[in-house]
């Protein structure tokens, strides 16, 4: 009988290789792998054509009544509005008769104008934000290449789609920072009134840890558990954090697919601006050719990229993880944690995560909110847990 993988779901599609910031903490661009260097700055018009086409041809393959299409980079507003929103009808076009494609753009936002995003809304393309928090202070290192701070741009344009094109609004994607107060980065972000907040753990692993990071699992752990009671006395009333809301999922028995907890298989692939088809961006933190897989959208179809022992080891479930994590009783929950996160230099990807103990932490105090949730009282953020499919591109 031949093997059956899971269909991809979430095509992450590098419109723009190059990013007008130069933040100094990007793993992309100041990390261990550098190829981006040999691909062209935007995706040629054969690319994108070819992406479509492979796209559409996976979506019947497979029977997708639904697939996440995010336009990424870089930053993907280089390409230009029109691009991205031509893209996005080629794809809508050519998928078959009852999926639907739902399209969103992760942008640094200090490109955006009203005229872009009103092409974006007129081609139904949500608009995702990157930013530290709701404060200059948050996004110190978030810098142009001349040195000059993003904020004040991000934050024009952070604030045109909150009052101008709410409809579009998907989010913003935030990665922690462990220096900043947690409730003060939490209330500065809900200020920028997101539909949808993505709290991301920096990217780190055994061999090069994340900053401020110990094993006692108090750094990062702690932070998580002091935003999350600040979400959950008011629940989704405020907004949506996607990590909360899976873990709160999960602990109720309800599914939650993402890269951050449980153990679903992982749905995601990327093509890069020359036609590569890759894995997601955050395994080229871990070593150079990391998300490498040899294939490309000209000679390969998606279905080949599912046979990638990379992406079959995403797809494995716990037999993928190490004995440790097989044995914790929280397995069902963490999930081993974020994939890239489990690296050694040397030895590979099958180790718990080195935000295990951070995570244990995290997830033993939710546990401990619901289980002190009596029936009949339970906040919103509890009733309404049931969270859709993710990725790292880009805002559910």
């Amino acid at each position: 009988m031949a093997e059956q993988h899971a269909p991809f779901r979430q095509f992450i599609v590098k419109v723009h290789g190059r990013c007008n910031l130069a933040c100094r903490y990007c793993y992309l661009y100041e990390g261990p792998d550098d190829s981006w260097r040999g691909r062209p700055a935007a995706a040629p018009p054969e690319v994108l054509d070819r992406t479509a086409a492979r796209i559409a041809e996976h979506a019947r393959a497979h029977a997708l009544t639904a697939l996440s299409l995010v336009l990424h980079g870089g930053e993907p507003l280089l390409a230009g509005a029109e691009t991205l929103g031509r893209f996005t009808a080629l794809v809508r076009d050519r998928a078959p008769a009852g999926c639907t494609v739902r399209a969103v753009v992760q942008t640094n936002a200090t490109l955006l104008t009203e005229r872009r995003l009103a092409v974006l809304a007129r081609h139904r393309i949500g608009v995702g934000i990157s930013l530290d928090g709701g404060l200059p202070g948050h996004n110190a290192m978030r810098v142009d290449h001349a040195g000059r701070p993003s904020w004040p741009a991000a934050a024009r344009g952070a604030r045109l789609v909150a009052d101008r094109f709410p409809e579009s609004y998907a989010g913003i994607l935030a990665v922690v920072d462990v220096t900043q107060d947690p409730v003060r980065t939490y209330e500065s972000l809900l200020a920028l009134r997101p539909p949808a907040l993505d709290l991301l753990l920096p990217h780190g692993n055994w061999s090069v840890p994340p900053p401020h990071w110990d094993s006692t699992g108090k750094v990062y752990g702690d932070w998580l558990c002091t935003v999350f009671d600040r979400w959950w006395r008011a629940g989704r009333r405020e907004t949506r954090v996607r990590l909360f809301e899976e873990c709160v999922a999960l602990l109720l028995g309800l599914p939650a697919i993402g890269e951050a907890l449980g153990l679903e298989p992982f749905d995601a692939v990327v093509v890069e601006t020359d036609g590569s088809i890759e894995q997601v961006d955050s395994l080229k933190s871990a070593y150079e050719g990391a998300a490498r897989t040899g294939l490309d959208v000209f000679r390969h179809t998606f279905d080949e990229a599912l046979r990638h022992p990379g992406v079959v080891a995403r797809q494995a479930g716990a037999t993928a993880l190490a004995g440790q994590c097989r044995a914790c009783p929280l397995v069902s929950v963490c999930g081993g944690g974020h994939y890239v996160h489990r690296y050694r230099a040397g030895d590979g990807f099958r180790h718990p995560s080195v935000y295990c103990a951070d995570l244990q932490r995290f997830i033993r105090h939710v546990a401990a909110r619901l289980a002190a949730t009596t029936v009949g009282t339970a906040p919103a953020a509890a009733a309404g847990a049931v969270v859709p499919s993710s990725s790292e591109g880009g805002i559910p």
